[in-house]
């Protein structure tokens, strides 16, 4: 026994040396020194050990110095592999970009591709320019003037050309259908003066000349209607009430809060300019993809948002900002969502302000859109009318504030049954009450009738419990 104490020394300090320290169950390799007979082991049993230790620790002794070291990566607690996958969601969603139906600044995020019959925007020639860029109208605008000139001073030109007026330059006896026109580039400032009517009364044209004067004629009206055209097209550029909606502000971020005893989607409104916007109506779609009873996918569906149409308060007298509410009932699509269920939903809110702009007449619309991550659960709006010494002041440095307010993170659905809930304790505690003092079906038929006055009584102990029952139910 000495001598497998020896043995075991021997083995922990060669494993130490040679690095590659074992997990698992201890064997005794063939050492330099000890006996490789079995017969120096009195106990059989150690001799068996001992033999097949020898041939288990050979092969591992060589794989371990020829195999590479392998690191390994150390372990995350339970609760840190656990919250990984949370956070790697979380970065995914923050990193998606929020695709939007209708930007803050209401211009439509959609684009019309394939569209094979492009003849139709030609058969509204007036409507197509006046929606292009400024750039490309200013180049329209200035092509087709250039062109009608060029056009008609060619045609001058060469009425002079055929009558020879070209060939008698200078000849005071030849009468030129153009006094004064000498070439193309005198032509093109005829043909300039003509249209434009300005008359400089250095190149005149001649009675000898019917072709000139019915030329005359056809550049006149011509040059009028493309006046009309022209001018008229850039009148309503300009004068588009587009540029009107930019006076016309919406919050940064909706709200939802209890008002009334209600839950309420809410979002504010203002106009910045002192010219009010007549007739201003407001209206709400919901845009959210949804899916059919019958499989069918509808994307981008559009649902309507009741914000005061039934009661009127959708009409607004915008003199200062006004708070747009939306009370959420039973017929509201936010009526089952919740605060953790909001956070979770793709939906977008698209809001329309219309009106009548004061100073020209022309409709004016301006849009807004907020999705879900821009709808704070729990909030209200900062007020930002004072009244000050005569006047009222409107505080834009606080229009888009919110401050947080207690509201029940439950939908309002749930806040509904909860209220029913807590106005039926009364009603169901009689209804027990009438439950516990009537006796069992076997005792009513073993009890003897009684008659006269005790029918009676409790004839009218039985009315009074259900009138008692009736008040207490209404």
């Amino acid at each position: 026994m000495e001598q497998t104490n020896e043995q075991l020394t021997l083995l922990s300090s060669h494993q130490s040396w040679h690095g590659a320290i074992k997990t698992g169950p201890l064997v005794w390799p063939a050492l330099p020194g000890a006996p490789q007979s079995g017969h120096a082991f009195e106990d059989e049993g150690v001799k068996g050990r001992c033999c097949k230790a020898q041939i288990c620790l050979e092969a591992p002794m060589e794989q371990d110095v020829e195999s590479p070291v392998t690191i390994r990566q150390p372990k995350l607690p339970k609760q840190a592999r656990e919250d990984l996958p949370k956070q790697l969601v979380d970065k995914e969603r923050a990193k998606r970009k929020i695709q939007r139906y209708v930007r803050k600044d209401g211009k439509c995020n959609v684009h019309h591709g394939n569209v094979r019959e492009t003849y139709r925007y030609l058969t509204d020639i007036f409507t197509t320019l006046v929606d292009l860029k400024w750039r490309f109208n200013l180049f329209i605008f200035v092509l087709v003037y250039t062109v009608t000139w060029l056009f008609f001073g060619f045609m001058w030109w060469l009425i002079a050309y055929i009558r020879g007026d070209l060939d008698h330059i200078g000849d005071n006896q030849w009468i030129p259908c153009v006094n004064n026109l000498n070439g193309f580039v005198s032509a093109f400032l005829f043909s300039i003066e003509t249209e434009t009517t300005i008359g400089y009364g250095y190149r005149v044209i001649t009675d000898q000349c019917p072709e000139g004067i019915v030329l005359l004629l056809v550049q006149s009206v011509l040059g009028s209607i493309v006046n009309a055209f022209m001018v008229g097209c850039m009148f309503v550029k300009i004068s588009q009430p587009k540029k009107r909606a930019e006076t016309l502000v919406f919050s940064t971020n909706a709200v939802i809060s209890m008002r009334d005893g209600r839950l309420c989607l809410m979002f504010r409104v203002g106009d910045l300019r002192n010219s009010h916007i007549v007739e201003a109506s407001i209206r709400a779609k919901l845009i959210k993809s949804k899916q059919t009873k019958e499989g069918e996918f509808i994307p981008l569906n559009q649902t309507d948002i009741n914000v005061g149409y039934d009661t009127g308060d959708d009409r607004l007298f915008l003199v200062s900002p006004l708070i747009i509410c939306h009370e959420i009932n039973q017929h509201s699509p936010f009526w089952e969502i919740s605060k953790a269920h909001l956070a979770k939903e793709e939906l977008e809110i698209v809001v329309i302000l219309e009106g009548m702009v004061e100073a020209t007449g022309m409709t004016c619309q301006a849009r807004s859109s907020y999705v879900a991550s821009e709808i704070k659960w729990g909030y209200r709006f900062t007020p930002v009318l004072t009244l000050e010494d005569g006047f009222y002041e409107v505080d834009y440095n606080s229009f888009h504030d919110v401050y947080e307010t207690n509201t029940p993170a439950c939908s309002a659905r749930e806040l509904a049954e909860m209220a029913v809930r807590a106005r039926l304790p009364l009603s169901w505690s009689v209804a027990s009450k009438l439950n516990q003092q009537a006796p069992p079906p076997d005792q009513q038929k073993e009890r003897p009738e009684k008659g006269g006055r005790q029918g009676e009584d409790q004839t009218e102990r039985n009315g009074d419990i259900a009138n008692v029952e009736s008040e207490s139910k209404v």
